[in-house]
């Protein structure tokens, strides 16, 4: 069980897998208020980074489950080096309820794991303690895109994305008040997008004889012009506190 090489590959060198850099995820984490010994399930947690530098940062205890076992042991390398109490699981975050409560749980940029908004926010509720935070990370249009923009940012209509606004009203729909939020903007979007495509070249000059190679040239090879003309046009990105109601 683990989430496909092309992943691992494209994302090597990162530390937050999604477009808010560093810097961003630590303006959230310091913004969230949490207090030493707070306790934190991360699901789908990546390599970990946001576990792990708030718990440097904050007191934070902390839990993070991922599908990927390359992920995992860099998340646990990476606890290892900040000698924090954070601990990581590789396993289906999907099927993941702390078996007592904490005081943040959060989702960044996987939302398909409780298929969609929705049943994330569910699957996160079930390891919340009554007024904790939870902390989602989600797309947005940032205008209405034309049709081949779609495709080009590996997202469609139909995964329900709306504009920020929509996004909010969803949230309160739902039982939440928005508490915080930080948002990606163009420059860390390219950080997240450009970092790929060296990831993707080295590993394709590393690896010729790889059966992958064909797939990471092509991919390397229209990425940018993907990046440039839309995803860094069309859609946003954030990271949004909720506190249920």
């Amino acid at each position: 069980m683990d989430i496909p090489r092309i992943f691992t590959i494209r994302e090597s060198s990162h530390r937050v897998h999604n477009p808010i850099d560093a810097t961003k995820l630590a303006t959230l984490g310091g913004a969230l208020g949490i207090e030493p010994g707070a306790t934190a399930l991360d699901l789908a947690c990546g390599t970990g980074e946001m576990l792990c530098t708030w718990a440097r940062d904050h007191g934070l205890i902390g839990t993070g489950v991922d599908l990927s076992s390359v992920f995992i042991e860099r998340a646990r390398a990476r606890a290892t080096e900040l000698g924090v109490d954070v601990a990581f699981h590789h396993g289906d975050a999907s099927q993941h309820v702390a078996r007592e409560r904490v005081d943040l749980v959060s989702c960044l940029g996987a939302t398909w794991i409780g298929g969609g908004l929705e049943g994330t926010i569910a699957l996160l509720d079930r390891s919340l303690k009554p007024g904790g935070l939870m902390v989602i990370g989600e797309p947005y249009w940032l205008s209405e895109p034309p049709d081949e923009a779609v495709a080009a940012c590996h997202v469609t209509r139909e995964d329900g994305f709306g504009s920020l606004p929509e996004l909010l009203e969803r949230y309160d729909d739902l039982g939440y008040d928005l508490v915080e939020m930080v948002l990606a903007d163009k420059d860390s979007w390219d950080r997240y997008a450009a970092a790929q495509w060296l990831n993707l070249r080295r590993w394709a000059d590393a690896n010729p004889a790889d059966e992958m190679v064909a797939e990471v040239r092509a991919e390397l090879r229209t990425a940018p012009r993907d990046h440039v003309r839309y995803q860094r046009e069309y859609l946003g990105w954030g990271a949004f506190a909720l506190m249920q109601r």
